[in-house]
């Protein structure tokens, strides 16, 4: 099967949640030996990181990349709200990108086209204009709630009302267009379920972030009484989450647990937090590798109060083995049962809790580690997730075939 890969940002290096999702796609296709093409945007917040590219992966997905300016053009921003256009989609439109898609499609023919995130609709018309293969959305959130989520938590009343006026033309923009698509892929039966009683009645199929889990832990040691948070701190939930746990939540963990220490990691983690001292906190930033960052402390903390989708560095987390204790909006598209395999907390007192019963009792806080790896294992492979998403591809090819 072929397949292009469109792309609103390199998904390659996986530095950020949005790309370890869009990655994990490119690499689950290549496994199962689709012929690959990924196109992808490339901006001064998400650049290509040549050096960082493999020659394997080059070979693998034809790569090719387009410079598109993303800062923030208050004219624009303006006339988009007086217009009642959404700024967040308008602000993907690109004559050079679409002059390069459309000189891919001019030369060769693909049997899907799989289109990462809504920003990218403006470029339908043109796909359907010069292919005739099937087009896939796939929606990492349903964008519009992650907005109107954000406005609700926004303080200055000013700021709110343009949050909400934002949220509100990415909502009609969003269920206004996602039936023109062949199909939707969503990364949670959740988003699926509020696409269709939106009023979406195109094929939509449920398929989560797949990760393939390590056979056995790695012998890395970790460190006792150790709280952890990653993620990118240039996306508005991770930081409104964070400074939401610093300022209500910690000060009641310390008078509780005071031997607890919290690392917070992330790329763009603002300077405001690296220049401000909390007790017991250490504001690491964006470290080299991720994976061996998460595997050497114990309790993962997910203090989301925003959000839409699957929160990708949860199921990174519970593949190698630890404990989560999340908000219920951070563990929302997750298949979790609360107590089990992850622990939900809504206020600050639940979140003191959860993290005391973990530090006292190491017997409890592995098991439920352990229990959140099975989940993993069972519910997230890629492998199986590809193949899923390639019967879904069929599926929609057979159809247009039969007609």
């Amino acid at each position: 099967m072929k397949v292009l890969q469109l792309c609103n940002k390199p998904p390659y290096p996986p530095v950020d949640g949005g790309t370890i999702a869009m990655n994990s796609i490119t690499q689950g296709l290549i496994v199962e030996h689709c012929t690959l093409k990924v196109l992808t945007m490339c901006s001064d917040k998400h650049p290509v990181k040549k050096n960082l590219i493999t020659e394997e992966y080059c070979t693998n997905t034809q790569l090719e990349s387009v410079y598109v300016d993303l800062k923030i053009n208050m004219l624009d921003a303006f006339v988009a709200l007086l217009t009642g256009e959404s700024y967040n989609v308008k602000r993907y439109e690109s004559h050079e990108f679409a002059k390069k898609l459309a000189s891919i499609l001019k030369e060769d023919t693909f049997d899907v086209i799989h289109i990462e995130s809504i920003f990218l609709t403006p470029y339908l018309p043109l796909i359907r204009k010069y292919s005739n293969a099937k087009v896939i959305l796939r929606a990492h959130n349903v964008e519009h709630l992650i907005w109107e989520r954000i406005a609700k938590c926004t303080k200055n009343i000013f700021k709110r009302w343009y949050v909400k006026k934002l949220a509100l033309a990415l909502k009609v923009y969003e269920l206004e267009h996602i039936s023109q698509y062949d199909g939707i892929a969503c990364i949670t039966q959740k988003d699926a379920d509020y696409f269709i009683k939106a009023g979406c009645r195109k094929p939509i199929v449920s398929i989560p972030f797949g990760i393939i889990a390590p056979d056995t832990m790695d012998n890395v040691d970790e460190e006792p009484n150790s709280l952890f948070h990653i993620g990118s701190m240039d996306w508005i939930p991770n930081l409104e989450g964070v400074n939401w746990f610093l300022e209500k939540v910690w000060p009641k963990v310390l008078n509780e647990v005071p031997q607890a220490r919290m690392y917070l990691a992330g790329r763009k983690m603002p300077q405001i937090l690296m220049n401000t001292e909390y007790r017991n906190v250490s504001i690491v930033g964006e470290v080299p590798d991720a994976m061996y960052f998460i595997e050497s402390k114990k309790i993962n903390i997910v203090p989301l109060l925003s959000g839409s989708g699957i929160r990708v560095k949860i199921i990174e987390a519970m593949s190698v083995g630890k404990t989560v204790i999340s908000t219920t909006i951070g563990a929302e598209g997750i298949e979790y049962t609360d107590g089990k395999n992850i622990l939900i907390a809504d206020t600050p007192d639940e979140f003191v809790m959860q993290i005391k019963r973990c530090v006292a009792d190491d017997e409890f806080c592995a098991e439920i580690g352990k229990n959140a790896y099975d989940l993993v294992v069972n519910n997230y492979n890629n492998e199986l997730l590809t193949q899923k998403l390639l019967t879904f591809y069929n599926k929609l090819i057979e159809k247009d075939n039969e007609i």
